[in-house]
């Protein structure tokens, strides 16, 4: 690996936040070497521009200055050289999102992305870092954990390390600090769950139910051929929530008290939450991280990839992260349908839904979906959520129609063996060819509907098929997510129409729904609320205030806009029955009853 790459990071200064990052090239481009930092991240579809946080760069060769000179908002070039050429970085990383890099006195983390700059015309040359120990006290007892090989450092510790190509070195996220390390082996397969934060986590307990997990997606499609380790890592601090996929990692972040300590039974409703997390970012390494859709094969980081399938790659892959849960064991029949109807809830309160298709919301992703406003949920649909319930939907209808000989387990298989285990990436109407040739079925219909329309899904019928009722109800209040009953008689009678949450103090609508009652009214998203019929509302007191009006009714609000005080009216109007919940049918017929439970059976 004499002409690898060779990259070395270090922290600068903590306290500043600054990383040194030297990249060696050893055949730099006689013309000049022009180096590119990526615009996005993989499995983040937004430009990030990383190149905005580099806050220093030179360059040198044996020790004599290069010149460097910057081409655009992410690409600089080097004056010509027949030497060995390093470049000198200096990163600013104060971003503690799965997306970024950070580093301070207590850890450093770092997606490659952000931190190390691509040769351009060399991508497919080898790379070799060194990951340098911070020269502070509090870094003695720091360890490494990554996915990506060792060359020479010890397990967990700094040094040397190897990537394939810059496509591999920038999909391994670096987590060094304090923290709590379990290991497990799932298919004969190395797993590494490192978790970093202040928590009592009973890691005996993750292990085991992420071995259960691990073991039960590979299984349904097989472990594919180049894993031969994967790593969780997990940022657990007192909020947050999300996560990231890479080919043999995720990086995750999750409330500590989501997680379970020592003595605790059962599976909460927050360590459901912790376990669809990670049970989604674990499908990924199926789909999304080896079966992709063509416009990613390969990846493009330095503008947009547009493709109108990200409801195939992420949709399904919610459909799946929750379905495992039930289908390994981990969590009960009643859990798993009250997590369907808690999706199903929040597509049915955005409007948006019927203004824009999966298909768009896909295409759209790096304009509107990661760019939401105000108006988001009257103008857009999340490709997530809705296509979670279209994949829900396939299933349930390839299934009924075929007599339970065929599912979107079988689809999937067909699409990975396709695509994924071949590495070409799926053509944009590939999935919906794939779903016909393996179910035998006519759905062009159900695709133009579902997926390029923007009509109302079959669930409820799709569901009493699978012995399962669909209901919809009134919300209880502004925290009510669905998924589970409710008595109607407590139910509120009017909806305001509009979501309030407190900034800096003060109870402000962030949001204003397409024809409810607040919209009529001439309430604007920003306003301030101050007085519900002249007395003083914040948002807490609100849902209690509400229950006591009636469709019809009439009020004033008195809001500040900007600095201008204004009044308006409002007629209060019916609350719609947008909240969802599933129950098992105890009156369905015995095939129907058969169904659902090949459905759901553990596996």
């Amino acid at each position: 690996m004499n002409d690898a790459h060779h990259y070395s990071i270090r922290a600068l200064n903590p306290a500043a936040h600054l990383f040194e990052v030297r990249l060696t090239v050893a055949k730099p481009d006689p013309a000049g070497q022009v180096f590119d930092m990526p615009a996005w991240i993989p499995g983040s579809y937004m430009i990030r521009d990383y190149a905005r946080h580099v806050v220093a760069i030179r360059a040198e060769a044996d020790g004599v200055g290069v010149m460097v000179k910057k081409l655009d908002k992410s690409r600089w070039q080097t004056d010509a050289t027949d030497r060995a050429l390093t470049l000198i970085l200096e990163i600013y990383a104060q971003d503690e999102s799965v997306r970024g890099a950070h580093l301070d006195n207590t850890h450093a983390y770092f997606n490659g992305t952000c931190v190390f700059p691509m040769v351009v015309g060399q991508e497919d040359v080898a790379c070799k870092v060194d990951i340098l120990a911070p020269e502070i006290p509090e870094a003695k007892s720091w360890r490494v954990v990554t996915s990506m090989n060792r060359d020479g450092a010890e397990p967990y510790d700094f040094g040397a390390y190897v990537a394939e190509d810059y496509a591999e070195l920038i999909d391994h996220p670096v987590e060094i600090g304090n923290v709590a390390i379990g290991e497990f082996e799932a298919n004969g397969i190395p797993h590494v769950l490192a978790i970093r934060g202040h928590t009592r986590a009973d890691m005996a307990r993750l292990c085991h139910d992420l071995q259960t997990l691990c073991s039960y997606h590979m299984k349904m499609l097989g472990a594919p051929r180049d894993l031969d380790r994967y790593v969780f890592l997990l940022y657990a601090p007192g909020t947050g929530y999300g996560g990231l996929e890479h080919r043999w990692s995720s990086s995750n972040v999750c409330h500590r008290d989501y997680l379970p300590i020592r003595g605790d039974d059962g599976v909460s409703p927050e360590y459901r939450t912790f376990l669809g997390l990670v049970s989604h970012e674990y499908f990924h390494l199926w789909n999304v991280k080896r079966l992709k859709p063509a416009a990613f094969t390969p990846y493009d980081l330095t503008q947009e990839a547009y493709t109108s399938l990200l409801w195939v790659f992420e949709g399904i892959t919610s459909y799946y992260d929750d379905l495992a849960l039930i289908r390994s064991g981990l969590i009960s029949q009643a859990d798993y349908l009250e997590l369907v109807g808690q999706i199903a809830t929040r597509v049915n309160r955005g409007e948006g839904r019927r203004r824009q298709s999966v298909s768009e919301s896909s295409f759209d992703a790096w304009t509107k979906f990661y760019k939401q406003d105000a108006n988001s949920p009257n103008a857009i649909v999340s490709y997530y959520a809705k296509g979670a319930l279209i994949a829900l939907s396939l299933d349930l209808k390839i299934r009924e129609e075929t007599d339970g000989r065929v599912s979107l387990d079988d689809v999937m298989r067909a699409c990975w063996a396709k695509w994924g285990e071949t590495g070409e990436g799926m053509p944009e109407g590939g999935f919906e060819s794939v779903c016909a040739e393996v179910s035998g079925l006519d759905l062009g219909d159900f695709f133009d509907a579902s997926v390029r329309g923007t009509g109302e899904l079959p669930l409820e019928q799709l569901l009493k098929g699978h012995g399962v009722s669909y209901k919809l109800r009134r919300a209880k209040s502004r925290d009510d997510k669905g998924g589970v009953s409710a008595e109607e008689d407590k139910l509120p009678a009017v909806w305001l129409g509009a979501n309030l949450a407190m900034q800096g103090g003060k109870a402000v609508f962030t949001s204003v729904a397409n024809g409810g009652p607040a919209e009529h009214a001439g309430v604007s998203p920003g306003d301030e609320l101050v007085a519900l019929d002249g007395m003083k509302a914040d948002v807490s007191g609100s849902d209690s205030r509400i229950r006591r009006y009636r469709p019809g009714d009439k009020s004033t609000l008195t809001v500040f806009r900007g600095d201008e005080l204004l009044t308006v009216k409002l007629k209060w109007a019916e609350a719609p029955a947008d909240t969802c919940y599933l129950q098992v049918d105890t009156d369905a017929k015995a095939d129907a009853s058969q169904r659902r439970e090949s459905w759901l059976r553990k596996q």
